[in-house]
């Protein structure tokens, strides 16, 4: 499998399923600028302000690559489906998305405090025409499971151990997937900025080890 095209919004992006790719990486003559919200906005009204963000900043829409979601507690595998479409038709209206080919990388986390009253965005990522030599990269978010590959429950590596070995089991599958999705970009850790590691448990030893 190779990375893709999104000529249109200045980036590439690894294939992954309908929810989201894999990640995206800048195209040459363009960088992926960040851009985090003050406050987390439901779903609705952050799209809606991430269109009105890329028309101050005149860039198309296709131009959002990426987003970091909140959501108030674990949804179930029929709950997760059905959020996935509310959010997939956005992309589809925004020309982003063709049929079940979704080109946004993406990441969804369930805080242990203060969580919203309904799934959130916390932050977004969009390209910019710049002149640099160095890549620009994000990288999808990815829990200890295989994506495409039936019930989470059914799939999660070490599912229910929370000993220190099976965190590291879960976490030298994390990693792996990790380093597997960055070398469509030719990246290693190397050429990382940020790193964003989401856990309730005490993950020290495991990645220290590593």
């Amino acid at each position: 499998m190779k990375s893709k095209d999104m000529n249109s919004g200045g980036y590439q992006y690894i294939p992954g399923v309908m929810q989201y790719s894999g990640g995206v990486a800048a195209k040459v003559g363009y960088k992926i600028v960040r851009a985090r919200f003050l406050d987390l906005q439901p779903m609705e009204q952050g799209f809606q302000k991430i269109e009105q963000h890329l028309e101050r900043v005149q860039r198309p829409l296709d131009a959002f690559c990426a987003c970091e979601l909140r959501s108030p507690a674990q949804f179930s595998q029929q709950g997760f489906a059905d959020f996935n479409q509310g959010y997939a038709e956005t992309l589809r209206q925004w020309g982003i998305m063709q049929g079940n080919d979704n080109p946004i990388a993406r990441s969804n986390v369930c805080p242990a405090g203060n969580q919203p009253s309904s799934p959130s965005f916390h932050a977004f990522s969009y390209t910019v025409e710049a002149d640099i030599d160095d890549q620009s990269f994000v990288i999808a978010g990815s829990g200890e499971a295989p994506e495409g590959k039936g019930d989470y429950a059914d799939v999660t590596v070490a599912y229910g151990d929370t000993s220190e070995a099976g965190l590291r089991f879960k976490a030298e599958f994390v990693l792996g997937e990790m380093e597997r999705r960055m070398s469509f970009f030719k990246a290693t850790w190397q050429q990382t900025t940020a790193v964003q590691l989401y856990t309730v448990f005490n993950a020290y030893p495991v990645i220290s080890a590593e």
